[in-house]
């Protein structure tokens, strides 16, 4: 896997952090704080200039609110998301839904695609509207083009998503039971044609049964399957 400069961390779960070459610090699905899988000195950035939600939903939406609190980094997430960060004091939204493209930190186009999965949001007054799931499509200045897929069964317009955006890399959910299993990872990857997948979501919990090996044996050969270390950069 050559990520062309671009760092690239696994906080555990499906929270990922990436580093461009001039240090800008971006964060998809920042579930960091009561993340089992995310090491503790991971729990809180020293930096971070944006933020990207595929979700609604607790084990992504995580530590979004006091992360951007703490940095004033600008959430990018589905407008009734945005909505709901906007009415708890999170100054820097940006709210868009399917097709959209945002220019980010370090030179990262950032494009928001589809999900197929739920996002209601959790809170005090029960489950509020999240809008819909999806995922984002980063593509890094001079670096690679990386599909974070957020939680999701593997879906035919997976292809279109490789057709437009020619993704280097996937970050894509094995866990079973709430999204895709093993088995149905690997046909995701084949419909998005790219050659590194990077399994997430697998391992939290006891019910995320998935592993990296059960993908392996999945792919055949077809793609390398990069398996990350929680908080161990590469």
């Amino acid at each position: 896997m050559d990520l062309n400069g671009i760092e690239m961390t696994w906080l555990g779960h499906a929270a990922v952090r990436f580093r461009t070459g001039d240090g800008a610090v971006v964060l998809v699905d920042p579930w960091l704080e009561g993340n089992p899988a995310c090491p503790e000195g991971a729990q809180t950035q020293e930096r971070v200039d944006a933020i990207y939600l595929t979700h609604g939903h607790f084990d992504h939406f995580g530590s979004t609110i006091p992360l951007a609190r703490a940095h004033g980094a600008p959430v990018h997430a589905i407008h009734e998301i945005g909505v709901y960060l906007e009415a708890n004091g999170v100054e820097q939204v940006v709210g868009l839904n399917f097709g959209g493209t945002v220019d980010g930190p370090g030179g990262v186009s950032a494009s928001f695609v589809p999900a197929v999965h739920s996002s209601g949001i959790s809170g005090d007054a029960g489950i509020v509207n999240g809008g819909s799931p999806g995922g984002w499509v980063l593509a890094f200045d001079g670096g690679p083009t990386v599909y974070h897929a957020g939680d999701t069964f593997v879906f035919g317009d997976m292809a279109l998503i490789g057709e437009l955006f020619a993704p280097d890399v996937a970050l894509l959910p094995i866990g079973g039971h709430y999204t895709m299993d093993p088995r149905q990872a690997a046909r995701a990857a084949g419909l998005l044609g790219v050659s590194t997948v990077v399994p997430i979501h697998y391992g939290t919990f006891p019910i995320l049964a998935g592993t990296p090996d059960q993908l392996r044996d999945a792919a055949a050969g077809a793609f390398e399957v990069v398996a990350l270390e929680p908080g161990v950069p590469v």
